[in-house]
């Protein structure tokens, strides 16, 4: 359940005890907007981010901030059960490395463009989607850095499960770019009434419609980008095993914005690092890689404007996690549980299970937004 803060222009609610300061002050800052409505929802998974935090949720009536979407527009996960229910270890690495051979990670494309059908239809009018489509075609189908991952899972409904976290890769960031300066631009001209992180578009401007256009485009490239990742981690899987079938496809998005109605308006919803979680909608809310995740179904809490947490969030900074925690430390629970992980150096300690909260204490916290459906442990991850 919620706590309150109540000392800006509008209420903050929390699902956590503990925030950072950094991200309270975000929040704060959110809270304060002249056009933030009811109030400002914060997720047990937040933690600082550029602007607004990470697991936080903005309503409005007439804006749009692309800071509120952030730079992987559309990022989110999408899930698979298999009919298997046991995979020895030795054919798990075998799908595991084919996946690395047809799944371009980090910041590599493939060599060739991908079929046009992977492509959302573009409006020619859109500059940015126009500018990046073709180089987009090598981009679709590849995971990216990060946190993003490739994993397979055991879950306790005694399936295996394919769980993908990616977003829309380099035309995303292009377009949340343009668009962040653009807005910048404008409200410095005009009266500068909000931060400059938190720049805005109002409705019937030009430039709220173009974003909201590129915005969505972004949103269907992510999706189909994971769609493909997908289908290459179902031929590893079919090459491998005999008579694999695959059902219950789940997709979400955790970094965007759209029209929802709430409390009787037609409001806005900015979800940056937060999923929606309708009543009854089916999500994914992933831990660490030596952590469980989970399939999740929403309670459609209205306190919330119907989100959740997109993961367990992070503890600590890249940087710090880089410099303070120990590789053996970070990889021995892991390898004692039997997990093919992805922490080979100190260079991949940022995405270590140090670096990120608990994430049994994160859903712990949210038991008002979502029921737990599925546990899923992990088996084999695949990082950027």
């Amino acid at each position: 359940m919620e706590k309150v803060i109540t000392t800006e222009r509008i209420p903050i609610k929390l699902w956590l005890d503990d925030i950072e300061e950094g991200a309270l002050e975000q929040a704060k800052n959110l809270a304060n907007l002249p056009f933030a409505y009811k109030w400002i929802s914060i997720m047990p998974d937040s933690h600082q981010g550029y602007g607004m935090p990470i697991g936080g949720v903005l309503a409005t009536k007439d804006e749009i901030i692309p800071n509120a979407v952030g730079v992987d527009i559309g990022c989110g996960m999408c899930s698979l059960r298999t009919n298997f229910e046991e995979i020895e270890k030795s054919d798990l690495k075998k799908i595991m490395g084919i996946i690395r051979d047809t799944v371009p990670v980090g910041f590599k494309h493939h060599s060739e463009k991908q079929d046009e059908k992977w492509m959302p239809e573009s409006d020619k009018n859109l500059p940015i989607v126009k500018q990046e489509y073709e180089s987009a075609r090598s981009q679709v189908g590849t995971l990216g850095g990060g946190n993003h991952f490739i994993e397979i899972q055991k879950g306790s409904d005694g399936h295996i499960w394919i769980m993908i976290h990616s977003g829309s890769r380099n035309i995303g960031y292009t377009v949340a770019q343009h668009y962040n300066e653009k807005a910048k631009e404008m409200n410095e001209r005009a009266s500068g009434e909000v931060p400059k992180n938190l720049s805005f578009f109002a409705r019937g401007t030009d430039e709220f419609t173009d974003y909201m256009n590129e915005m969505n485009y972004c949103i269907e490239f992510a999706l189909n980008n994971r769609k493909l990742m997908m289908e290459r981690v179902k031929i590893a899987f079919a090459e491998v095993l005999h008579d694999v079938e695959f059902s219950g496809f789940i997709n979400k998005p955790h970094n965007f914005a759209s029209w929802e109605n709430h409390f009787g308006e037609d409001l806005i919803i900015h979800r940056k690092g937060a999923t929606r979680a309708r009543k009854g909608e089916l999500g994914m809310i992933p831990g660490s890689q030596g952590s469980n995740s989970y399939i999740v179904r929403g309670k459609g809490n209205s306190e919330s404007f119907e989100s959740c947490s997109h993961g367990a969030g992070r503890v600590m900074s890249r940087t710090q996690a880089k410099k303070t925690l120990n590789v053996e430390e970070q990889t021995k629970s892991m390898e004692e549980r039997g997990i093919l992980h992805a922490v080979r150096s100190k260079s991949d300690l940022d995405e270590a299970p140090g670096s990120y909260k608990n994430i049994e204490e994160v859903m712990n916290y949210q038991t008002d937004l979502v029921d737990i459906e599925i546990e899923l442990k992990p088996l084999a991850v695949i990082k950027g």
